[in-house]
């Protein structure tokens, strides 16, 4: 690193302005040792007239002059050689220090530039004091980089806690601390500040416990069970079975029918009424394809693969394959994949209301998946996280989106035998290539240990909160550079709203407090007052079972209403929240007249004819 020697050579006095009567050497001490990456002061402290034990303290910065310039050290331990303590006189201490840089003075009347990079390394007695309060600002200065201001440094409240946002968000970020410190308030609070500076950008939050829409109701769309229209055509090949075979290993010679046959099902919703003609080359068509096709037809396939002469030894597979298909179109669970009687192109109203094109003043998108399976996360996840990369691939760097992934190690775990492949590698490939297409990754997780290594070694930024597990704090110490280290030492003991921030989003590695967030803003805290109020009231058992037996309905809020389906003359009628409660006791639900048989039914394939949809049989 090259330092001009014309640049002005610094102050050559002491960088702290004291009073005359009081002793340097009192608050002052001396580098005794220095190996480049530490130091080593030797310094007095004692009780008498305050003397100035409070300045050497573990967390502290420390400024050691050296003229040309101030190398700046973080405290990590305090000690009396001795172990002993002697009242009312000197006691010598050691303060070690880990060096994280240094500030210069460009000019008499330009602050002080912080330089991460080391110089000029400390020599034997040269004199260290307690950091004066603009180098601090200068350590934590962006630069001219395009801020947000997140909380105060917990070294001085007096000094702004700022982020480059354009760095955290471009090269990714992650936010990790132990249950109840306040990751999901931390969260809240960067989303809100993050489109204030960038009201462009387009936010999908993978909630498992449906609290973020509630934390920022002016900025949230909710998307759960009870509104969710994603079409299983969209659903790629390994996506589609791990629908099927509801999380199980899938049988090899199933998967090759349905590779086969699921083209020829979009060959022939293209073709129509005119047949099917074989497409060759580019204008192929592949089980994953986005293409339309019907169920109904999928269904037909298979038939005529049953019934053909040399298809005898296929035919316990392909009965096998037709009744998991049956199955899945008559389960509750993915209404939202088999909802709609008409099949149409509507790609795009699907991806319009998920990535929020246009916005309409509401950029974040909280996907609710509290109380559904989890092979119905599992697919929609990977279909979601792949949709994000394609569409901010495709948009030429226009749509900006972040996708936030609460509880991330679910989705992406250490060990590759668990969780859902085909998410993974899409998460995956947004952490690696993301950020050239302006695809962002926002990972919020409690066990770092339990996540995949490589997602968040991809993830630039880190504020790491509270952890108290040995092997999550290693996690963490292996991502952050030798130089800042020993700032992690504060990991088990930070307090609440507190975290370490590190990576390109910070200019130097920063012990931060999160802005104090008010209460209906905290995610979570609705649904909390909610069980306060109602705490001391009746409990209403058949509201309860009645949503235990209809699981796609929104979990925290009022029961939505069942959506009539295309082509039915008749909507079930549902009643509304105070109507279940003044509702009878014994559960019945209402009776379901069957419409009369259409050809769009037949089309589709999937009327229950002896009731709705999903109905049993009642005698």
């Amino acid at each position: 690193m090259y330092v001009d020697p014309n640049l002005n050579r610094g102050e050559s006095t002491s960088q702290e302005r004291r009073d005359e009567t009081q002793r340097d050497r009192r608050i002052l001490g001396h580098v005794v040792q220095c190996d480049g990456a530490r130091a080593v002061i030797s310094a007095i402290a004692d009780t008498r007239e305050n003397g100035g034990t409070d300045h050497w303290t573990v967390g502290r910065m420390i400024s050691i002059n050296l003229g040309a310039a101030r190398t700046v050290g973080l405290v990590y331990e305090i000690a009396r050689p001795e172990l002993s303590w002697t009242e009312d006189q000197e006691n010598m201490i050691e303060v070690k220090l880990e060096l994280i840089g240094e500030v210069r003075d460009i000019g008499t009347a330009a602050a002080p530039v912080f330089d991460r990079g080391i110089t000029i390394y400390p020599h034997i007695g040269a004199i260290a004091h307690r950091i004066r309060a603009r180098d601090l600002k200068a350590v934590y200065e962006i630069g001219g980089r395009r801020s947000i201001k997140l909380g105060s440094l917990s070294q001085d409240n007096d000094l702004a806690a700022n982020i480059a946002i354009d760095d955290t968000l471009a090269r990714h970020f992650a936010v990790v601390g132990t249950t109840g410190v306040g990751k999901s308030t931390a969260v809240s609070l960067f989303l809100r500040k993050a489109l204030e500076a960038r009201p462009e950008l387009r936010v999908l939050i993978l909630d498992p416990h449906n609290e973020f829409a509630a934390s920022l109701p002016e900025h949230a769309y909710r998307i759960g069970t009870h509104n969710l229209d994603l079409p299983f055509w969209l659903f790629r090949l390994e996506e589609f079975c791990e629908v099927l075979f509801r999380g199980r290993e899938p049988v090899a010679e199933e998967v090759d029918v349905l590779r086969d046959i699921i083209p020829a099902a979009r060959a022939l919703y293209r073709a129509g009424s005119q047949g099917v003609q074989p497409r060759r080359g580019s204008d192929a068509f592949t089980a994953d394809t986005p293409v339309p096709y019907r169920i109904a037809d999928l269904l037909r396939l298979l038939d005529e693969r049953m019934g053909a002469l040399d298809g005898k030894t296929d035919r316990p597979h392909l009965r096998a394959l037709r009744g998991r298909l049956s199955s899945a179109i008559s389960d509750p669970n993915y209404r939202f994949m088999f909802n709609a009687r008409l099949i149409e192109d509507s790609i795009q109203e699907t991806i319009g209301q998920i990535f929020r094109i246009p916005h309409d003043g509401r950029s974040i998108t909280c996907f609710e998946m509290a109380g559904m399976p989890s092979e119905v996360v599992n697919s929609v996840c990977s279909v979601l996280a792949r949709l994000a990369f394609d569409v901010a691939t495709w948009s030429e760097g226009r749509l900006k989106l972040l996708l936030l992934c609460e509880e991330a190690h679910r989705y992406m775990p250490a060990d590759p035998r668990l969780g859902f492949a085909p998410t993974r590698h899409a998460l995956s490939r947004i952490a690696k290539e993301g950020r050239k297409y302006g695809c962002f990754l926002g990972v919020v997780t409690q066990r770092p240990g339990d996540l995949d290594p490589t997602v968040l070694s991809q993830c630039s930024t880190v504020f790491a909160m509270r952890l108290a597990n040995e092997a999550d704090q290693a996690i963490i110490r292996s991502a952050i550079a030798d130089s800042s280290a020993s700032s992690l030492s504060f990991l088990s003991s930070m307090g609440q709203r507190e975290a370490i921030a590190f990576g390109e989003g910070v200019a130097a590695t920063m012990r931060l407090r999160f802005e104090e967030v008010p209460i209906s803003r905290i995610p979570g805290m609705a649904r909390a007052d909610s069980a306060l109020d109602v705490a001391s009231g009746e409990i209403d058992l058949s509201l309860i079972v009645d949503r235990l037996r209809n699981v796609a309905r929104s979990m925290g809020s009022e029961a939505p209403s069942v959506p009539s389906q295309a082509g039915d003359t008749s909507a079930r009628p549902t009643a509304g929240l105070a109507e279940q409660r003044a509702s009878v006791q014994v559960y019945a639900p209402p009776a379901y007249a069957p419409t009369a048989r259409s050809r769009v039914d037949d089309d589709y394939g999937v009327l229950n004819r002896s009731g709705g949809f999903g109905a049993r049989t009642r005698t």
